[in-house]
């Protein structure tokens, strides 16, 4: 198919925290590459990821949820929600159903519009809340914000009308070749893929006062054989095993303990679920060690988070 026939764009998934952008990009793209939990703030980074069938290319970025941020960390995550909005083609502004508009909407909002992007509404969540509310929501917002282009409900959570989101996208998208090769699903590597998995089972497992300050290191991943030879260059066949040696950074050193757990079954647990995924990820066995390690206050120290990855991506 020529360039005068295909459609290729960049689309961002914008909205508070713990709306739902990281289930629906994985849905839109078929595959888990996004951390997920009942947790707001998540997702801490950009997050890369492509869809492509036979007549479009959808490059997706998972953005954090704009929120008032109380740190370093936080104000990072929202100048990378910001950042994104000059780089895409149209955007995705995911809102629960069953939404009251306020203070933090209309800031979403302005922010949008100012934007000059096509800017699509996606009720999300329309399994939790009856059908008139859903509806009433969608009136609001369009009578609010009249610079929306159209409206789609979904559960994300269910895979409930994920194709009516990726037909709107696509119609939106300029025409022009694949920024990506066809096997491109993600720009991440699997050494931050892994780390985010182990991240996604701490913020599970663990008590409420300790998953924002829980960030997640790997210091090594090598390959093995079944004779016990290694080769960093070699895919993994399901017989290999993978070595990987991870830490667990936490703010206080009572934290530690609670990531611990009592006779370390905590940490147990965290790895039991995290080595399950990884194993899927690599298509191979996984030996998964797990340490933990106190940084205090990283989340308000620049040196620190530069050291975790939260950066900004220069274009």
């Amino acid at each position: 198919m020529g360039a005068e026939q295909f459609r290729a764009g960049f689309v961002t998934l914008i909205g508070r925290p713990n709306v739902g952008k990281s289930t629906l990009m994985n849905q839109l793209i078929g595959q888990k590459i996004a951390i997920t939990s009942a947790r707001p703030q998540t997702t801490r980074g950009r997050i890369l990821t492509v869809y492509t069938d036979e007549d479009c290319q959808i490059v997706f970025l998972d953005t954090p949820g704009l929120h008032h941020s109380r740190n370093k960390l936080g104000e990072y995550m929202v100048r990378t929600a910001r950042g994104t909005l000059s780089e895409v083609d149209a955007v995705l502004w995911l809102v629960e159903a069953g939404t009251v508009i306020g203070s933090e909407e209309r800031a979403i909002g302005e922010l949008l519009d100012k934007s000059g992007k096509p800017i699509l509404l996606i009720l999300n969540k329309i399994d939790t809340v009856d059908a008139t509310a859903v509806t009433r929501t969608a009136e609001r917002f369009l009578q609010e914000f009249p610079f929306i282009r159209s409206v789609t409900q979904v559960s994300a959570l269910k895979r409930q009308r994920i194709d009516e989101v990726l037909q709107e996208i696509r119609e939106l998208l300029p025409y022009g070749p694949p920024f990506y090769d066809e096997e491109t699903v993600t720009e991440e590597t699997e050494r931050a893929i892994v780390s985010e998995i182990i991240r996604e089972k701490a913020l599970r497992l663990l008590s409420d006062e300790v998953p924002h300050g829980i960030a997640v290191t790997v210091e090594r991943m090598r390959l093995r054989d079944r004779n016990g030879e290694t080769d960093p260059f070699r895919e993994p066949e399901p017989e290999d095993l993978m070595d990987i040696e991870a830490s667990v950074i936490c703010e206080k050193d009572s934290h530690k303990g609670i990531v611990i757990g009592k006779g370390g079954r905590m940490l147990k647990q965290i790895g039991i679920q995290a080595r399950k995924d990884i194993e899927e990820l690599l298509q191979c066995r996984v030996n998964l060690q797990l340490f933990v390690k106190v940084r205090r206050d990283w989340r308000d120290d620049a040196t620190q988070l530069r050291s975790l990855g939260y950066s900004e991506r220069r274009s």
